[in-house]
């Protein structure tokens, strides 16, 4: 009796344990459908009631306003940032989230909007940006979540030029802002000569952008010398080729409507950072002008640059590089954070020494 009772308990201890093996191997390998799952708003974007609009006029609706560092320059900079809000009930972020406004001023403008501090004011609206799970299906609902983000970006830039009647200006965008940025250079930007003479540059950093999308009147840039053209590039860490068909076969882009379809055989862009041009010439580590991990920073102050870090290259349309080895260039975070940009900007001084080089270009055609 008592051999039976112990040979019971073994069996009972030993099933306990085969069920958590098997409950924490099936968590490993659907882990990501399950959270994306809970991430789905489980209804129809025709039906669903989006967040009450941001009022432009009122300080809420921004991120940034008209913030100047010290000793910057003379250019307006509008920056619109990538995804910050995960999601689970809403198709489109309300306004003043307070998660997604930690995970903004804490990660994203220290690393994406820093690079350009110095070039003059620096204003970055808030909108009711697509949610992070609309980043990760291809569904129609979440690309008209994501098209109307739009709505919001445009009502910022006119409530910004209203603020910027004169002078040069700069346009950024990160992520899903710079597949705004992208729509706003086409639709709003390029058919305005005025606008046009102002644009010393534009910057669409982290997406996918269809090279044959961009309006003739504001090219690719081809060198440092250049103003009035577009910088735009998706990296991706060499090798990685699970990584770069993956991207390259999600990525949507905008058509004449409005609407975002997939990029399917067309060219995408790739402006290299480092060099400031379309070269898809291998470039070595040494020409790096400094990556960094800027989370956290106080705005103006100018984050430690570790230069000579990447090796980059253009090709097949991505920004391939070389991975960083550094422990602060390793992503922390939530499930959640780690599919948002990543929490350092390898390329800041590049971006940086860039904006810089075409804001001067552009003051020097207008001084001839």
């Amino acid at each position: 009796m008592r051999g039976s009772k112990l040979t019971f308990r073994q069996w009972v201890g030993w099933t306990g344990i085969a069920l958590v093996f098997l409950l924490t191997a099936a968590l490993a390998v659907w882990r990501g459908d399950i959270l994306r799952a809970w991430l789905d708003p489980q209804v129809p974007f025709q039906t669903y009631q989006p967040p009450p609009a941001p009022d432009y006029s009122q300080p809420q609706a921004w991120a940034m306003i008209d913030v100047r560092a010290p000793d910057s320059g003379p250019a307006a900079v509008f920056f619109v940032h990538s995804t910050t809000y995960d999601g689970g009930s809403d198709w489109n972020g309300p306004i003043g989230h307070a998660a997604a406004d930690t995970y903004l001023s804490r990660v994203v403008l220290p690393n994406y909007a820093g690079p350009f501090a110095r070039l003059g004011t620096v204003s970055a609206p808030r909108y009711r940006q697509g949610s992070l799970y609309t980043r990760l299906t291809l569904r129609d609902d979440a690309r008209e979540a994501r098209a109307f983000a739009y709505g919001d970006v445009v009502a910022a830039f006119e409530a910004w030029l209203a603020r910027h009647p004169e002078g040069p200006l700069v346009l950024a965008g990160v992520e899903q802002g710079g597949e705004l940025v992208e729509r706003l250079l086409r639709e709003r930007v390029a058919d305005d000569p005025a606008l046009r003479e102002r644009l010393a540059a534009a910057y669409l950093i982290d997406v996918v952008v269809a090279a044959d999308g961009l309006s003739p009147r504001i090219p690719a840039c081809e060198g440092r010398d250049q103003a009035g053209c577009v910088v735009g590039f998706a990296p991706v860490v060499e090798g990685n080729n699970g990584a770069a068909r993956r991207r390259l076969r999600r990525a949507l882009v905008w058509n004449e409507r409005g609407q975002l379809m997939e990029l399917g055989d067309r060219p995408a862009l790739c402006v290299n950072p480092v060099t400031g041009s379309t070269t898809t010439a291998a470039v070595p580590a040494r020409q790096n002008r400094g990556a960094t991990n800027a989370t956290g920073l106080e705005w103006g102050a100018h984050p430690a640059l570790l230069a000579r870090e990447i090796a980059t290259q253009c090709r097949d349309g991505l920004l391939r590089h070389s991975e960083p080895k550094r422990e602060s260039f390793r992503e922390t975070g939530s499930w959640a954070d780690l599919r948002k940009v990543r929490p350092y900007n390898l390329f800041y001084g590049d971006i940086e020494a860039d904006s810089q080089a075409r804001l001067a270009a552009w003051q020097a055609a207008r001084a001839t």
